[in-house]
């Protein structure tokens, strides 16, 4: 099966009811349906056939759902890019890509004009402006009187989408999601979330990444509810919308939560949000602090599940029949088994910590042009995460996660990986080296924090060196606080020491 190809028939069933209310803009599911059919003539008619690939910078807005649903019903390859990359970043991804058609506003378009007029082959639309050299959304559209329903030629094993993310070398690899995955991790988490068309979802996330994209909104139009859709996360927002509109459902990450608190606590008359069922949280770890004092303060229970670019959702703590635990990610779903591997390759006891090992027919193609990457990613069928944890033996094997083999960075919801900040600081003509650790902070959860050893006889300063960062990377991957020592320390090896970075912090 396709899965645009099943969302369709969903769009059928609920015709006439709002799919989703962004600000003040209301979709019905009938009025997306055409959306999605209308962009995917527009892609046929500029030439995207299966497998190309389409890439989509754009600030957060409903064109981006339009364009990867009609990504996927094209047999098309979408991939998404934060609209805080720089020219730089945006144009590794396309390139590495290969991408075909380039979907873009004037903001991202101005900063990247130049880089994107270099490409060989790459069509450019802009949706909000006209540009030379560039296809205007609007006008495209406007030629599009009627069109057929898509045909659908993408099916079960096709990649639907690339999400990349890295490894510790810097260098980001696109994870190839398949159909296949798709479609059972939002049948699995329809069934164990008890998710369904009665569901009002409050959407705060980036529309950039599995958790936003797939599993908030693609997971919400496989149910058929309604989804109140914001622009950007306000935590005072939040729980204005859940009292106002009566919502059921909100998927966050901790830095979320963690302000949603602090917000409740000063709130003179608290809002009623007796409509909610379900918190769920992702995409870093909860710490057991925030857990018990959302709960105890809130009066719900977050419901916290993990999962990785390359595999979507692993496991999640139980909806109901069951108990959910601060620093546990429950139990793996069912179309998921899971080993816990010591540096042998042996399975561990149960209550020993080890390495998540992962299988399921829903794990990704693989890594998209790098085949020796993927072969040092798996052994056999079985998916390494380089995630550490242990299984409960007296809970049924509940899963708790530790930390991580490698070593990336989880802030505010965002992976970052060490190396490429490295890189970056590296560049600049005062650094001699740096080194890029997480230290723990209570609002991002961890905080990206940079230890600089200069050149001889040179020196900067770190306001400096933030904006020399903040010009070549997305801000969330920049330091929020720059170190500057004498000396790194290192082993017999020579490889740097980063926990005992940590300590000197």
């Amino acid at each position: 099966m396709n899965y645009a190809e099943i969302l369709q028939s969903k769009f059928r069933d609920y015709s006439a009811k709002q799919a989703i209310i962004f600000e003040e803009e209301i979709l019905t599911y009938d009025e997306l349906n055409t959306a999605v059919n209308r962009v995917s003539e527009f892609l046929k008619r500029k030439g995207i056939k299966k497998g190309d690939r389409v890439a989509i910078q754009l600030s957060k807005c409903l064109e981006i759902i339009y364009f990867h649903l009609a990504c996927l019903a094209s047999g098309a390859i979408a991939l998404h890019l934060n609209d805080t990359y720089t020219s730089a970043e945006a144009e590794y991804f396309i390139r590495d890509s290969g991408s075909s058609l380039f979907v873009t506003d004037s903001e991202n378009y101005l900063k990247s004009e130049e880089m994107l007029h270099g490409v060989p082959e790459l069509k450019i639309v802009t949706l909000n402006e006209k540009f030379p050299g560039a296809l205007f959304y609007p006008e495209e559209m406007g030629e599009i009187k009627s069109c057929p329903e898509p045909s659908y030629p993408g099916r079960n094993g096709d990649t639907a989408m690339i999400l990349y993310t890295s490894g510790t070398t810097g260098k980001s690899k696109g994870a190839m999601i398949s159909h296949r995955s798709l479609i059972e991790n939002m049948a699995d988490l329809h069934e164990i979330w008890e998710l369904s068309d009665h569901d009002i979802s409050l959407h705060t996330l980036p529309l950039v990444h599995g958790h936003g994209l797939v599993l908030a909104i693609m997971g919400a139009l496989y149910a058929g509810m309604t989804t109140m859709m914001h622009r950007k996360f306000d935590p005072k927002q939040v729980w204005d919308t859940i009292e106002k509109k009566h919502c059921t459902l909100f998927m966050g990450v901790p830095t979320m939560y963690q302000r949603m608190l602090n917000v409740w606590e000063q709130l003179p008359q608290k809002p009623d949000i007796s409509s909610m069922r379900l918190f769920t949280c992702g995409s870093a770890p909860l710490s057991g602090d925030l857990f018990d004092r959302f709960s105890n303060t809130i009066g719900h229970t977050i419901l916290e599940r993990y999962g990785l670019t390359e595999t979507l959702v692993i496991a999640s703590n139980p909806y109901k029949g069951g108990v959910r635990k601060a620093k546990s990610v429950g139990y793996p779903l069912s179309h998921v088994s899971v080993r816990i591997v010591g540096q042998d390759g042996i399975d561990v006891i149960p209550g020993e910590v080890g390495e998540f090992w992962v299988k399921s027919s829903g794990v990704f193609n693989g890594y998209w042009r790098d085949p020796e990457g993927t072969e040092e990613s798996f052994c056999g069928e079985w998916f390494k995460t380089g995630d550490l944890g242990y299984q409960d033996p007296r809970d049924n094997l509940r899963l708790y996660l530790v930390g991580r083999s490698k070593e990336m960075i989880i802030s505010g919801g965002y992976n970052v990986y060490p190396k490429e900040v490295e890189n970056r600081l590296e560049q600049h003509k005062a650094v001699k080296e740096a080194a890029i650790v997480a230290l723990s902070d209570p609002d991002f959860g961890e905080k990206v924090t940079a230890a600089v050893v200069f050149e001889d006889h040179t020196h900067a300063g770190e306001a400096e060196l933030l904006d020399f960062c903040k010009s070549g990377l997305a801000g969330y991957k920049c330091p929020k606080k720059i170190y500057f020592v004498n000396e790194l320390p290192r082993n017999a090896m020579g490889k740097i020491l980063k926990d005992e970075i940590k300590k000197m912090l």
